[in-house]
This record gives structure tokens, sequence and C-alpha cells, in this order.
């Protein structure tokens, strides 16, 4: 029974012009989407375009600013990496310098030191020297006064009626 009347309102479709029936109903929708667009247009398309263009401008601007600065820091890094280099030569060769210095000082320290232990070394041995001859000396008279005790006790008393 479906079919019977799907089939009945397709004939009568049919008979009154077919899908398109151009009247004025086509015109007048035509004419109702064309202000459609126009207030879509006014009301919706342009400030939506123009924020989009706005932030479009924004971005643009901001990347361009953004591309100075960057080229601006990589100049400066670059300058300072200079700088330090050349504070880095410039504290290599101070060190450089006063570690000559320190080892000019140094040996110069050593040699003086060493000058005055030979000077020490040779005043001690002299002064050895000296004490040695004292020494020898003293015992000479003991070792002479001793062996004259020896002999007298020894020889006794020839000796003493010898003088």
């Amino acid at each position: 029974m479906i079919h019977w009347t799907t089939l009945l309102a397709v004939e009568k479709v049919a008979k009154e012009g077919g899908l398109f029936d151009i009247d004025a109903t086509l015109p007048l929708m035509a004419i109702q989407f064309l202000l459609l667009a126009l207030i879509l247009n006014a009301i919706f398309y342009k400030p939506l375009g123009k924020a989009i263009d706005e932030r479009n401008d924004y971005i643009r601007n901001n990347q361009l600013e953004a591309k100075e600065r960057l080229t601006k820091a990589e100049k400066l890094a670059s300058q300072y990496e200079e700088e330090l280099a050349g504070a880095r030569r410039q504290a290599q060769k101070v060190i450089a310098d006063a570690q000559k210095e320190a080892e000019k000082t140094a040996s110069e320290k050593v040699a003086a030191a060493q000058k005055e232990a030979q000077g020490q070394r040779e005043e001690a041995a002299q002064e050895i020297e000296q004490q040695k001859q004292q020494a020898f000396a003293s015992l000479e008279k003991e070792v002479d006064g001793l062996s004259r005790q020896i002999l007298e006790k020894l020889l006794g008393a020839d000796l003493a009626a010898q003088r």
C-alpha cells in the first residue's frame, strides 16, 4: 500500500511540471539567498575578515620584530664572545708573566739562599778549623804534660836527678 501512495504522489508531481517548477518561488528564493548573503557579509564576514587581517598584521609585525631582536642578540653574542676571547688571552698572558716573574724571584731567592748557606758553611768550616786547632794545641799541651808525668813515673827519680 505504501508503494501505491508513493507512485500516486510522484505521478501528481510529474503532471504539475516535474521537480523544478519555474514560477515565482525560484526568483523569490534567489532574492532571499542574495539578501542573506549581503546581511551575513555585513554583519559577520567583514568584521571577522577584519579581525583576521588585524591578527595577521599583528603576527607579521611580531615576527619581524623578533627577527630584528634575534639578529641584534646574535651580533651582541658574537661581540661578547670576541671580547671574552680577548680577555681570556690577556688573562693568560698576565698569568704567564706572573709565573715567569715568580720563577725569576724564586730562582733569585734560591740563589741568594744558596750563597748564604755557602757562606755559613765556610764560616762554620773556619770556626771548626779554629776549634780544631785550639783543641790540638790544648791537647798537645796536655799530651806534653802527661808524657812528662808518665816519663817521670816510669823513670822516676832518674829524670829528677838529671834536672
